[in-house]
């Protein structure tokens, strides 16, 4: 199951985005990369992959296209420049999403001044395999993409023979390894992160609403993890649908068969506004917590029964500051997720320091355990999959408040 995003008139597919003109040089530090730049607007995209529930907001605006030169019509010899290839929906109801990562990936070279790497989009939106083909006979030694899991498998078989690594935008860590690293943020670190929280200020015995289907699955997963992991319990788990009764059902269960202090509501802005009240009607004490999917969402801070709710996230303060240059450039917002763009290529730009125009990517600078800091925080990849740093927000009368900060490193 793919996660749809509201349909926007779909822009120009298949442009390329190069480095302007310049030094090339960026500060960065040994492990880590450093940002002194302006970006995007605040808008959240609900999820990007089947594994993402379907019952978040997302926005109905988005950004203007980037003009260049078309796929397929790239120089024979690029000597001076690394060719990246960007994997995204350029058409369809997704486009507007594959544009605003787009869009990020190009602010991501002009912001750092950079020369010496061009970027590509290719549109996955029919066809992802073919998109991959079209990237490696292009000459692309790394792949930025796909947005969507489901499209991995398809890109995978392409790339892989031609040994192209692949830095996927999707949150399903189980696509990753065999040369595909997931860059996708995965909500069960910030359940983790959350459980983990509540466990230093004194809850130990958790309940948990979740939605049928793939991610109300891996949220109850990682749930029973963390708790073998921390020595807390889990009370019970419920699971409802989004039609007719079935969530007051659940909260009524929860309440009947669980011993909780805490209850976990593992969905978007959507359900826990929904929830939040159900659980206060039959539990006035239990500390609620959420997921990721609340992040930048208005209506949680909105909603007085979600007051006191705890969940974690990356952090927002670099995206904010990068809200302004991007509205400037492109005349509208961007879409939440497309900072995995922008910091995919920041990543890329630090590793390029050493690397050579026209030989194999060094996939194992991608391994280092230092980590690195984007726009999102700081991460790393274990096995193919990101790790990141998560702050804790609990939800007040005056918006969220920051009650646990991201480490800022892995050290």
């Amino acid at each position: 199951m793919n996660t749809r995003v509201a349909p926007i008139a779909a822009p120009v597919s298949g442009k390329n985005v190069s480095g302007t003109d310049g030094s090339g040089k960026n500060a960065n530090r040994r492990r880590a990369l450093r940002l002194g730049v302006m970006g995007f607007g605040a808008l959240v995209l609900a999820g990007c992959k089947g594994i993402i529930p379907d019952g978040g907001n997302v926005p109905t605006t988005g950004p203007a296209p980037v003009e260049g030169p078309v796929a397929g019509q790239l120089p024979d010899v690029d000597e001076a420049r690394h060719r990246i290839a960007l994997l995204a929906p350029m058409s369809g109801e997704n486009a507007a999403v594959g544009q605003s990562m787009a869009n990020a990936a190009n602010m991501a070279l002009l912001d750092t001044n950079t020369a010496n790497i061009r970027i590509t989009s290719y549109d996955t939106a029919r066809d992802p395999a073919g998109a991959a083909r079209r990237a490696i006979a292009d000459g692309n030694r790394l792949i930025l993409g796909p947005l969507l899991g489901d499209n991995v498998d398809a890109v995978k078989g392409v790339a892989k023979p031609a040994r192209v690594p692949i830095i996927s935008f999707s949150n399903d860590s189980e696509v990753a390894g065999d040369g595909v690293y997931v860059m996708g943020q995965i909500p069960a670190q910030s359940i983790e992160r959350t459980m983990i929280f509540a466990q230093q200020n004194g809850i130990s015995r958790f309940g948990a609403l979740v939605p049928s289907g793939e991610y109300g699955k891996r949220a109850s997963d990682a749930m029973l993890a963390t708790a073998r992991r921390t020595g807390t319990q889990i009370a019970a788990i419920e699971t409802y649908n989004r039609e007719n009764n079935s969530l007051t059902s659940a909260v009524r269960r929860l309440q009947e068969n669980g011993d909780y202090q805490a209850i976990l509501i593992a969905d978007g802005a959507r359900i826990a506004v929904r929830a939040g009240p159900l659980i206060r009607d039959a539990d006035k004490m239990a500390r609620i917590l959420g997921t990721e999917l609340w992040s930048g969402d208005a209506q949680i801070a909105q909603t007085p029964a979600l007051r006191g709710a705890w969940f974690s996230a990356v952090s927002d303060a670099r995206f904010q500051r990068l809200s302004d240059s991007y509205k400037s450039r492109f005349g509208s917002a961007p879409y939440r997720v497309s900072a995995l763009g922008y910091d995919a290529v920041l990543l890329t730009i630090r590793i390029a320091r050493d690397w050579q125009p026209g030989t194999a990517f060094p996939v194992s600078e991608l391994n280092d355990r230092g980590g690195f800091l984007g726009l999102d925080g700081a991460f790393r990849f274990n096995d193919g999959v990101v790790q990141r740093a998560f702050e804790v927000r609990e939800v007040t009368v005056n918006g969220m408040k920051v009650v646990s900060p991201a480490p800022t490193s892995f050290d």
